[in-house]
């Protein structure tokens, strides 16, 4: 790859890591003045707001790289549900509270891995990303966790609604482990991560954590992808509409 083809590369990743963590992001904030307690509440929200901080800063980096004028807003709000290259389990509907509980516990799994070896990428800016990502992602899979345990192990209702929910998520994980050409040429160069390899003790850690709150591991009988290359659920339709609103309605207006 030519420093050129090297440099658009970076920016398409970074774009997608935004894109992962801004839906995401979104999708906890709906939550607000829905959760089952006011501190729950107010946590959530604190997790939101992590994940969006980090949107931020992956698009002011993708932004830096395009050289073109382009601001972190653009790529938050001026593009349509094709242009998203977030993976699907993000965008899925916040559901009840186990499912967003069980989202969190596997997402949180798979982020602590793979912040751990954005870390050591070649790019300076996207393992500082990765650094202050990592230490906000402990906290959140001490969260996840401790919740996956209270629900799993619980009354009945919560047992069946967290069984429910990993089922219901379990084949959109697959995707969080493919790598396509653009991830292969970074994480062969140095910048990315190899999601692929992350797999084993995603699933290691996720078995130990679902066995231990009385929980059982779906079989791989789905697998659901379509994201990065921007097939989306018609969720993700949704979530633009009314997250772009007020932008799309005031374009160039500043706050």
């Amino acid at each position: 790859m030519t420093d050129q083809d090297l440099r658009q590369a970076t920016q398409a990743y970074a774009v997608r890591l935004g894109d992962d963590a801004l839906i995401l992001g979104h999708r906890l904030s709906e939550w607000t003045s829905r959760a089952p307690f006011l501190e729950e509440d107010l946590a959530l929200q604190n997790v939101a707001l992590d994940y969006i901080g980090r949107a931020r800063m992956f698009y002011g980096y993708a932004a830096e790289l395009s050289a073109d004028g382009r601001t972190e807003d653009d790529f938050a709000y001026l593009r349509d549900a094709r242009q998203f290259s977030n993976l699907l389990i993000h965008e899925l509907p916040r559901g009840d509270f186990a499912f967003t509980m069980a989202r969190q516990l596997l997402t949180d799994v798979f982020s602590s891995l793979y912040l751990e070896q954005l870390l050591r990428s070649t790019d300076a800016t996207l393992a500082g990303i990765a650094a202050k990502a990592a230490k906000e992602t402990r906290y959140h899979l001490r969260r996840s966790r401790e919740w996956a345990l209270r629900l799993g192990d619980g009354t009945d209702e919560s047992h069946a609604r967290m069984v429910r929910a990993i089922d219901e998520l379990w084949g959109y994980t697959h995707e969080l482990f493919e790598l396509d050409a653009l991830e292969q040429q970074l994480a062969d160069a140095g910048i990315g991560v190899d999601n692929a390899a992350l797999r084993p003790a995603w699933l290691k850690q996720v078995s130990a954590i679902l066995t231990e709150a009385t929980l059982r591991v779906p079989e791989d009988s789905w697998v659901v992808r379509g994201g990065r290359t921007g097939y989306h659920t018609e969720n993700l339709g949704h979530i633009l509409s009314e997250m772009q609103s007020v932008h799309r309605a005031y374009p160039g207006v500043s706050w």
